[in-house]
């Protein structure tokens, strides 16, 4: 790594030897990793959140109970969606942000045909018509513990 500067702005610049490219990237505040007192611990080895100039990174939520986390998930694609959207609205609330901060959000489907238009009933009910994030729905073979879906998102300050 090696500092310089672009148009004014302080730069760092990271080598990939393997590949032969250098990456310059502009000066970055403090990296937060969150792991948050009251959630369970997450599914996979991550932090519950990342921050990084004032953007927030929510891991993948599920429709699991966060009270309760060992509890079966809730049958069928609408309960799930919205448990899981209450999660990731507890995620938020917790680092003190909103849902209407939410810039941009994942939907992962493992029913893509079946589950979209419920799930996205569901989905509409927790951002305002006309100030909703940008989303990409991707349908997946699998994700864990069976759920039918999982949503992430990234959040601004």
């Amino acid at each position: 790594m090696s500092p310089g500067s672009v148009n004014g702005l302080k730069q760092r610049v990271f080598a990939r030897p393997d590949a032969g490219f250098v990456y310059p990237m502009a000066a970055m505040s403090t990296l937060k990793f969150h792991i948050l007192d009251g959630l369970p611990k997450s599914v996979s080895p991550s932090s519950h959140a990342t921050e990084a100039d004032g953007f927030v990174f929510l891991t993948g939520q599920l429709g699991r109970d966060l009270d309760d986390p060992a509890k079966p998930l809730p049958e069928g694609i609408r309960a799930q969606t919205e448990r899981t959207l209450r999660n990731m609205r507890q995620v938020l609330d917790s680092l003190g942000l909103t849902m209407g901060q939410v810039l941009s959000v994942r939907v992962f489907l493992t029913h893509f045909k079946r589950d979209y238009d419920a799930m996205s009933e569901v989905y509409a009910g927790f951002f305002p018509e006309g100030a909703r994030p940008t989303r990409t729905c991707v349908g997946v073979t699998d994700l864990v513990r069976d759920a039918l879906v999982e949503i992430d998102c990234i959040a601004k300050r």
